[in-house]
C-alpha cells in the first residue's frame, strides 16, 4: 500500500504543464525536472515527515517562487529552511525567501515540524511556478492571477491538479488558504463550483506579512496557530 509520500512523491514525478499556451513573455518553471537534486530532497522530506497513511489537511499558497520551492521542491521551504529546520541537505546557493522564513517560525511555534506536517500538507492551486522577464532583463516570480490571460490559460490545469491532490490522503472539510486577496477570491469561486471543500478558511500570505506587517509577525503566527489548532475541535 503506498504511504501519503509515496503518492506526494508520485504525483510530483508527473507533474508536467498541459494547460493552453501561456502568454507571451511568461515561463513555465518546474523545479521537479529543472534540478537535479530536487527530486532526491522531495524523496528525503516527504519520506521523513509523510511516511504514514494518515489523513491532512491542505494548505494553499499561490505557486511555487525562484528562492523557495523553485529550488527545493517543497513549499514555502528555501534552502535555508530545508538545511536548519528539516536537517536535509541542499548543495547549491543557499536562499533565502522572507515567506518561508514565517512559515518555519509558525510551525515552531506550533510544535515543530514533525507535529506540524503530520497534521497539514502544504501545496498551491497551481503547483508548479511562473517567471516573467522585467525591464530590465531580470526573471522574477509570477502569480497564477496576475493576469486574466494567464490565469485563464491553466484553469484546466488548476483544477486537475487540485483533484489529484485530493486523492493523496487530503481532509476535505476544511481547506486553508494563504492569500486574503485574488488567492482567496479564485479558490472560493472554484470551490463553490467544484465543491471541493465543505468550506474554506484563509489567512494572510506569509510574503505579505514580511513585507508590510513584519512588526505584526507574532500576531499572525498566533492567527495561523488559532485556525489550526481550532480543528482540534473537530476531527485531528
Amino acid at each position: 500500500m503506498m504511504t501519503f509520500a509515496d503518492k506526494v512523491i508520485q504525483f510530483n514525478k508527473d507533474l508536467s504543464y498541459t494547460g493552453s499556451t501561456l502568454p507571451p513573455g511568461i515561463r513555465i518553471m518546474n523545479p521537479f525536472k529543472e534540478h537535479e537534486q530536487t527530486m532526491h530532497i522531495v524523496e528525503a522530506f516527504y519520506h521523513k515527515y509523510y511516511n504514514d497513511n494518515q489523513s491532512r489537511y491542505l494548505i494553499l499558497g499561490i505557486n511555487p517562487g525562484r528562492f523557495g520551492s523553485g529550488l527545493t521542491g517543497i513549499p514555502f521551504t528555501d534552502p535555508k529552511r530545508l538545511i536548519t529546520e528539516c536537517n536535509i541537505p541542499y548543495s547549491g546557493k543557499l536562499s533565502h525567501e522572507p515567506s518561508s522564513v514565517f512559515i518555519y517560525e509558525m510551525i515552531n511555534a506550533f510544535g515543530g515540524a514533525e507535529a506540524f506536517y503530520k497534521q497539514f500538507y502544504i501545496s498551491s492551486p497551481c503547483p508548479l511556478g511562473f517567471t516573467s522577464i522585467a525591464a530590465n532583463g531580470k526573471e522574477k516570480n509570477y502569480n497564477y492571477y496576475d493576469s486574466k490571460a494567464l490565469e485563464k490559460a491553466v484553469y484546466e490545469f488548476i483544477i486537475e491538479n487540485i483533484r489529484k491532490q485530493l486523492t493523496l490522503g487530503i481532509t476535505t472539510d476544511t481547506c486553508f488558504c494563504l492569500g486574503t486577496g485574488k488567492n482567496e477570491k479564485f479558490l472560493m469561486k472554484v470551490n463553490a463550483q467544484y465543491k471541493f471543500f465543505k468550506r474554506i478558511v484563509a489567512l494572510e500570505h506569509p510574503r505579505f506579512i514580511m513585507q508590510y506587517k513584519t512588526a505584526s509577525k507574532q500576531f499572525y503566527i498566533d492567527k495561523y496557530i488559532s485556525a489550526f489548532k481550532a480543528l482540534n475541535n473537530s476531527a485531528i
